[in-house]
């Protein structure tokens, strides 16, 4: 019995030896070959950190994902982002002095989760490092979940208020009849917004009034959002700030021609206007834009307004008050469908010197249906865009931008004929 128990406990010693080495081959050689689809770096040697081969390149960080240190073993060094190789900032905000400014966004309650979109947009592509305050205006009073949303995106401070009866109403002055029967005419004809009374309200309160609401009266400079918008670009600049270093009151991304059914009298009385306070019209000024004949007729040209960087002291100057006042008195916002967009443009083709309007090219923008993307692949590069250059609307038929580089006698940047169709 003795011998037979130390034979079997033999044959136990040898068996569990054998299964400990046949487990030991199987685990050392399993952790040496984990699947690449799982993204998981191996234990040691020359792979640690490689981008999984199988992957297509679009789907990948461009950063280098090789750890230089054990600390940098983390999945921000693994084609993850934030990406504190890749220059993309955790925490912090941006260094340095800041302009007085804010952003101004015209909105009703209903718009609250679109103007949360842009919200976003603009604060991570920018504002998140400058913490600018935002202003929000309704002709209604805003309700508490547009407020607890908002506060809680803005990096900044936000402000809220109500829009002044008077400058939300017919004037006085305008016949309801005649105005009646223009947006009829206007509905058949399908002329877009042409039978809205709100649309026309919000034209010649952005034209007129919204600077000199009293929760702006201390700002210097405005940055206007629209609900819906997007940002393609990281904005690693102050704006505001290179508009007051560099003495510019008004600047655009997009540019094109208005609906001519729109404004069919909009020309004619700025040129009354310009014939009664000439010493408005400033020398230097961007006639050649907004004019193919010297200021005989006007070819349509404007700035997309649901974009603009401006000056609210140029906006409160008397050239542009009186200016305003002429055109609401003459009545086209009601007896026609007068834009924003043509009035500020106009304005601004006027009133200042070419060299104080500026072209913001890296600030890539999209508000239906148009996009501005950089040109430069060297400035898709820089600024990390995610836009499609082929969406770019720039040198497109229907753009202006074309007609403000030949104003300045700018040489178009290297790619744009790419981008005409």
């Amino acid at each position: 019995m003795p011998a037979t128990a130390n034979v079997r406990t033999l044959r136990f010693i040898l068996l569990a030896f054998f299964s400990i080495a046949v487990l030991y081959k199987i685990f050392t050689s399993s952790s040496s070959n984990y699947s690449p689809s799982l993204n998981v770096p191996p234990a040691g040697g020359s792979d640690i950190g490689k981008i999984p081969p199988q992957l297509p390149k679009s789907e990948l960080s461009s950063g280098d994902t090789k750890p230089d240190s054990e600390e940098d073993q983390s999945p921000f060094s693994h084609g993850t982002t934030p990406n504190a190789k890749n220059n993309f900032p955790l925490t912090g905000t941006a260094p340095g002095k800041r302009a007085n400014a804010t952003f101004i966004t015209l909105a009703r309650n209903s718009d609250t989760w679109e103007i949360a979109k842009s919200i976003r947009h603009i604060e991570d592509r920018f504002n998140r490092k400058y913490n600018y305050d935002w202003v929000f205006l309704n002709d209604q009073p805003f309700d508490e979940q547009f407020k607890k949303i908002t506060t809680r995106l803005v990096s900044g401070k936000t402000k809220y208020g109500l829009i002044p009866k008077e400058h939300w109403s017919f004037p006085e002055w305008i016949d309801q009849d005649k105005a009646a029967a223009v947006r009829e005419d206007m509905r058949q004809r399908k002329i877009i917004y042409g039978d809205s009374v709100s649309y026309r309200h919000m034209c010649r309160f952005e034209s007129g009034f919204f600077f000199e609401h009293e929760l702006l009266a201390d700002y210097e400079f405005y940055w206007r959002v629209e609900p819906s918008i997007k940002l393609f670009c990281d904005v690693d600049y102050d704006p505001f700030l290179y508009m007051k270093e560099n003495k510019k009151k008004y600047g655009f991304t997009l540019s094109l021609y208005e609906y001519k059914d729109t404004i069919p009298t909009l020309w004619e009385t700025t040129k009354k206007f310009m014939a009664e306070y000439p010493h408005h019209i400033v020398e230097g000024n961007s006639m050649k834009f907004i004019s193919d004949n010297d200021g005989k007729d006007y070819n349509n040209c404007h700035f997309w307004s649901n974009f603009e960087i401006g000056s609210l002291n140029w906006l409160r100057s008397p050239a542009y008050r009186d200016y305003f006042k002429y055109l609401d008195r003459a009545g086209g916002f009601f007896y026609e469908r007068w834009g924003d967009a043509p009035v500020h443009s106009l304005g601004a083709a006027l009133m200042l010197k070419q060299e104080e309007i500026h072209f913001f090219d890296n600030i890539a923008y999209w508000h239906v249906p148009f996009t501005h993307c950089p040109t430069s692949e060297e400035d898709r590069e820089k600024y990390k865009c995610s836009c499609n250059p082929k969406d770019n609307f720039d040198w497109k038929g229907y753009s202006c931008t074309s007609r403000f580089f030949e104003m300045r006698g700018w040489e178009k940047p290297k790619g744009w004929e790419y981008q005409m169709n």
